[in-house]
């Protein structure tokens, strides 16, 4: 009998490719292992077993595959029926979910390697001269990859001459499959097993009396040794005995010492004695207790506590009793920003049973996370970790938190799979038969409309840690403030007096901006032109530091300008406000005062968000200048003033969400101030203090804030009243694309009638180089949903049948907010 596998590889493709194995690998093989592949001419993929069975497939003949890569499945049966789910409801490939999945180390890769033709004789006079640079260096190396020869001949596009090659049967291409994974080895030493005995390591040390440096190296090995009874690293070695590397290798190389490697984890948890968790106060006690009480009859609960109430002190108690069960916690966080902070109070509490899963750690100590974690072992009882965490390989799962579960970050927009981490973490909590627990101080309107129609239960926590007070929110009328010219700059008069006063009595301050660079518009005073980004339809940001003009949306950078490129004025203003401008005002403002930034440009490095939130703990830094990371639970026990230095920008954005989105992001960077004793401080700048979502804000008035937008939502037919699937068109022709979309949106209309709006240009309609076109297809309650799907499916086979779409890219964004 001939066995075959359903193989998933990381390419979007809409069906599973079937490849023939033998009995004795049927055997072995395992659904979740990885395998390599033949796809294409000459490529090789990784995949990912899905199925096995003897159905051979019908359309092609099914290749043989390369090679087994595991010897047990790196990816388990929970975690296959969650990517189902996520590729049916998000109308996506499975191939797109391994992708997003898998660290990249884990998905190896297939390099063109080129060898010389032994076999044939060349005429090097028939080669070009490129083409015997690359095959004189043949003579000296036996092989040679792409980016080599790219090197050789100093260019990108080197196929042409490889090509010509081939032709010339110089050389042969084949294809080598590589492990990116390296684990990382930590080199140790110990004394050679010739000098263990006392007479021996006495004979030793008088034939080194005439090398000091060497005898003390050997001295300080053997006082380690019997200090410690763990293997001595070379590095702990040197440093302690002061010695070169150099002088521990000769001693290597005489066979006085012997070196050897260990397996190591690259991120690793170094503290003291672990803190047992706080006492609760009698709120946060009741808050544990209905918790406990709601899981009992709703798989996800809603945690409705204001800013600083404790909710982080509720999640360890639920983390104890979970991981003293035996099982596995995962705690999400929308914010990398979020979990540097937090690495540190859970790991006070669990020590090394805290493992951290996001895109800042490189992609081995990935692996290493997700090998922790399908292993089971102690060191990831608890998963801290961005979106991209729920994929992880759990074995054993037993709660799973979603904090501040209102951010707009745990939804992925590029590339697919386009998932909501908070709906696909209730998903996997259900795969496991487990509680999922939603955490924020203002929920978002989907969550809060279902626990008020019971389908989660709801738990409050109406008090701050300690009875604090909520802060004071005042607004400040910035219209009437330039009319009277009380303005330094972009500050009012009121904003500068609070923060002297601030500073003065040494607390620290927060400014809020949610723009980064220094002015979003440079514009001709004389001609009014304004240097826009060639690839997109925006102006171009300017950034100070560099003294550049950059473009947020395709990275776009070019030099500032010395004069205007329509008129020649050197009269160019820079109008509007990002956070560069505020810290270069707020030095001006108050000199001698330490300022710092937290934006997109500071914290680009591995430990970027790490050094500025030290500082500001620590209080090095006096005013914290930042965008919308700044709102998201951070903890910062010496902050009293907050100032919002525009708060219109946000409310005015076109988009059914902005008042919700607004009124989270004033409350959440207020809930900023005011966290110990000290009554905080907020003032929020706007042109409009008499808007409704302000006054909610000034009041924390968050139900009366739920009523309206809800009810806006009735009346216009958005979510949570209505589900909601976004289709985007791109293509770099403009009348392309406006003609695919009016096909497509009329086709969608025979079907779903006055459900569909558009097609409609978005705000920014051209992003590099692509003409966007977006149509929204409204979904009732009462109308099913995969039935909905099949027939947009359905209309989309036949939209990408036809000649000219072909080239229109489609993109299904379900659930798009």
């Amino acid at each position: 009998m001939q066995y075959f596998i359903d193989v998933i590889i990381p390419v979007p493709l809409k069906k599973l490719f079937t490849y023939s194995i033998t009995i004795s690998e049927a055997d072995f093989l395992k659904i979740g292992m990885r395998v390599a592949v033949p796809f294409g001419k000459s490529k090789i993929y990784t995949g990912i077993v899905a199925k096995i069975h003897t159905v051979p497939p019908l359309a092609y003949e099914a290749k043989e595959i390369h090679q087994i890569l595991d010897d047990v499945p790196i990816v388990t049966e929970s975690q296959l029926k969650l990517w189902q789910w996520i590729s049916s409801y998000y109308m996506c490939t499975l191939g797109d979910i391994m992708r997003a999945a898998l660290p990249s180390a884990f998905i190896l890769e297939s390099e063109t390697i080129l060898s010389k033709n032994k076999t044939k004789t060349i005429d090097e006079s028939i080669l070009k001269d490129d083409e015997f640079l690359v095959f004189e260096a043949l003579q000296y190396q036996t092989s040679l990859k792409i980016h080599d020869i790219m090197n050789i001949l100093d260019k990108k596009n080197v196929l042409p001459v490889i090509k010509r090659l081939i032709e010339k049967e110089a050389i042969f291409l084949e294809e080598e499959v590589y492990e990116k994974y390296k684990p990382k080895l930590v080199r140790y030493v110990k004394l050679h097993s010739n000098f263990t005995s006392e007479k021996a390591l006495q004979n030793l040390l008088e034939s080194l009396s005439r090398a000091p440096k060497q005898h003390l190296v050997v001295m300080t090995l053997f006082m380690l040794s019997s200090k410690t009874k763990k293997p001595i690293k070379v590095s702990e070695l040197t440093e302690a005995s002061k010695a070169s590397s150099a002088i521990v290798k000769s001693l290597i190389d005489k066979g006085i010492l012997e070196e050897y490697y260990i397996q190591t984890d690259r991120v690793q948890y170094d503290g003291a004695e672990n803190e047992s968790s706080k006492q609760l106060n009698e709120y946060q006690l009741k808050a544990l207790e209905e918790i406990k009480e709601s899981f009992a009859s709703h798989n996800v609960t809603l945690l409705h506590g204001v800013t600083s109430s404790g909710k982080t002190e509720v999640y360890v108690k639920l983390i104890e009793e979970t991981i003293n069960k035996g099982k596995q916690v995962l705690y999400l966080l929308p914010e990398i920003a979020l979990t540097t902070q937090l690495i540190t109070r859970l790991q006070n509490y669990f020590g090394e049973q805290v493992s951290v899963f996001h895109s800042k750690y490189s992609s081995n100590e990935r692996v290493e996370v997700w090998n922790n974690v399908l292993e089971g072992k102690a060191k990831a009882k608890i998963v801290l970790g961005a979106r991209s965490s729920i994929f992880l390989p759990f074995t054993n799962l037993g709660l799973i938190i979603v904090d501040e579960e209102h951010e707009q970050s745990f939804k992925q927009f590029d590339p697919a799979p386009r998932y909501h981490a908070r709906d696909t973490a209730i998903v996997l909590a259900n795969i496991w038969q487990t509680n999922v627990l939603l955490g924020s101080a203002t929920p978002s309107l989907e969550s809060y409309f279902n626990a008020k129609q019971n389908k989660y239960g709801f738990v409050e926590i109406n008090k701050r840690y300690n009875n604090v007070l909520m802060p004071d929110i005042e607004l400040v009328d910035i219209k009437e403030a330039r009319k009277k010219k009380r303005m330094k700059g972009h500050f009012s008069e009121r904003l500068v007096l609070e923060m002297t006063e601030t500073l003065e009595e040494g607390h620290q301050i927060i400014l809020f901006q949610n723009r980064r660079g220094f002015s979003p518009v440079v514009e001709c005073a004389t001609c009014g032109n304004s240097p826009q980004c060639p690839n997109c339809d925006v102006s171009l940001t300017y950034h100070q530091y560099r003294n550049q003009l950059r473009c947020h949306y395709c990275g776009y950078v070019m030099a500032m300008l010395r004069e205007c490129m329509a008129c020649g004025s050197h009269e160019l203003d820079r109008k509007g406000l990002g956070t560069e401008q505020i810290e270069a005002e707020v030095k001006i403002l108050f000199p001698g005062r330490k300022v710092s930034r937290m934006d997109l440009d500071t914290t680009r490095g591995k430990y970027g968000y790490e050094k500025i939130i030290t500082a500001f703990e620590q209080q090095e830094v006096d005013i914290l200048v930042g965008t919308q990371m700044l709102t998201k639970g951070l903890d910062f026990r010496n902050v009293k003033l907050v100032g919002v230095m525009n708060a219109d920008s946000m409310l005015n954005f076109p988009d059914f969400r902005a008042h919700e989105r607004s009124f989270q992001l004033l409350l959440q960077v207020a809930g900023r101030a005011g966290r110990t004793d000290i009554r905080g401080k907020v003032l929020i700048q706007t042109y409009n203090p008499y808007h409704n979502i302000l006054q909610q804000v000034s009041t924390n008035n968050y139900n009366e804030m739920f009523n309206e937008q809800i009810n806006d939502r009735y009346n216009f037919k958005y979510p949570p009243v209505y589900k909601q699937i976004k289709i985007t068109l791109k293509h770099k022709d403009y009348n392309k694309v406006d003609s695919a979309s009016n096909w497509l949106a009329k086709s969608l209309r025979n079907v779903f009638d006055s459900y569909v709006l558009g097609p409609e240009s978005p705000p920014v309609s051209r992003i590099r180089n692509q003409f966007h076109k977006n149509i929204l297809i409204k979904i009732p309650k009462k109308q099913s949903l995969s039935k909905t799907k099949e027939a947009i499916i359905k209309i989309n086979n036949s939209f990408s049948s036809i000649k000219d779409f072909r080239s229109v890219r489609v993109i299904l964004n379900v659930d798009n907010f």
